[in-house]
């Protein structure tokens, strides 16, 4: 039986609890817990090729919306896990604007972020072509230890969680993470490219606290000197129990050090129009799969199809798909005469998940422009 949400956080028609069966009747109020910087994403889409020094590129298309950690809440959110982000938000229109199309259009609870008087929003721009983005990005790191005023004080500790989300650093150790598994907490890990060039896996200190580390491959390969992805998945499971690795257009693989257990399900294959965030909601369908108690295969299989169907939309974090989508996406697949069936067996288990009434609250999508009053 699904319990009361006691986050704050209103249900929305159409709403699925995917741990309605499994969720401890002691567990935390929250299901997974983030932190990281918040940016105001800005995303050109539609050119034919990269910007060319000293000439003018028109965009056919352009969206804004939320970006940054906020990629990773809202596909949580829209995946009906109960999302708790602590960030910073500027108190410009920016930070306004993230704020609002987090907390009142996502249901993510904001009460461990701050506000911070005076300090502006970090902004990218991210251009896509050719299945391919380049960004721009400015922002400050937010002065420490301000004051929230009205939205209440920045929690001293991070609050109790099912799982918990990082972006590993190399050489840099986050206290918090060892504070989220002292409090029970799963962590479940990424990482971006190492500048330094050193690829020292054990330089990756806070991958002891971690239950699953999900690089690409080419991270993969790099940071075990390997030079095949799945074998790089193999020797990383030397570090972290559950270890995945993303292949791009031929899909994930993945192994489980404690049961043995491998799996790789190929991608999905669509027409991309934004490939911003694409991996945290592949990391976000993942968690989600991994906490309702499913199968590797299944995971990695959902996990795949929640990046696919986000890159079909604008922006990072609201192109994240909700359960309405992916039934609407099961529902159209099964319409084809010429399906594979063995294709469609491995999404059978959506069956069971998909909710019946698939009519859901209106999804927020990235617009143009933040200038606009009312809804989008």
């Amino acid at each position: 039986m699904a319990h009361a949400p006691r986050s704050g956080r209103e249900e929305r028609p159409g709403h699925v609890d995917p741990l309605a069966g499994v969720r401890p009747a002691d567990a935390p109020p929250c299901d997974v817990y983030l932190t990281g910087t918040v940016f105001l994403d800005i995303i050109f889409t539609g050119l034919d090729s990269a910007p060319v020094r000293g000439t003018e590129s028109w965009a056919r298309g352009m969206g804004s919306s939320p970006g940054g950690v906020a990629n990773m809440a809202t596909a949580l959110a829209r995946l009906g896990l109960r999302t708790s982000l602590a960030a910073a938000f500027g108190d410009d229109h920016y930070g306004e604007y993230c704020w609002d199309a987090l907390k009142d259009g996502e249901g993510i609870d904001l009460r461990p972020s701050r506000r911070v008087p005076g300090w502006h929003s970090p902004v990218t721009v991210s251009m896509a072509y050719e299945g391919e983005r380049t960004m721009v990005s400015h922002g400050h790191e937010a002065p420490a230890d301000r004051p929230v005023g009205d939205r209440g004080p920045t929690p001293a500790c991070v609050p109790p969680s099912l799982a918990a989300v990082a972006s590993l650093t190399p050489g840099t150790r986050a206290p918090w993470i060892a504070e989220a598994v002292a409090h029970g907490g799963r962590i479940f890990a990424d990482v971006g490219w190492d500048e330094t060039g050193r690829w020292d896996l054990d330089g990756l200190a806070d991958l002891e606290h971690c239950e699953a580390f999900l690089p690409n491959a080419e991270e993969a390969m790099r940071y075990t000197g390997t030079t095949c992805p799945r074998a790089a998945a193999h020797a990383l499971t030397e570090k972290v129990p559950l270890a995945v690795v993303t292949l791009g257009s031929e899909g994930a693989y993945a192994v489980d050090r404690r049961t043995g257990e491998s799996a790789e399900v190929p991608a999905i294959a669509v027409e991309a129009m934004d490939p911003t965030g694409a991996g945290d909601v592949f990391v976000a369908g993942f968690v989600t799969g991994t906490l309702a108690g499913w199968p590797l295969a299944d995971r990695l299989a959902f996990a795949g199809l929640t990046a696919a169907l986000s890159v079909q939309e604008f922006g990072g974090s609201l192109s994240a798909p909700g359960w309405a989508e992916i039934a609407a996406w099961w529902r159209h697949v099964q319409a084809y005469d010429d399906q594979d069936p063995q294709a469609l067996r491995r999404y059978a288990f959506l069956e069971r998940l998909l909710p019946e009434a698939t009519a859901s609250w209106p999804r927020r999508r990235a617009v143009p422009t933040i200038g606009f009053g009312g809804t989008s």
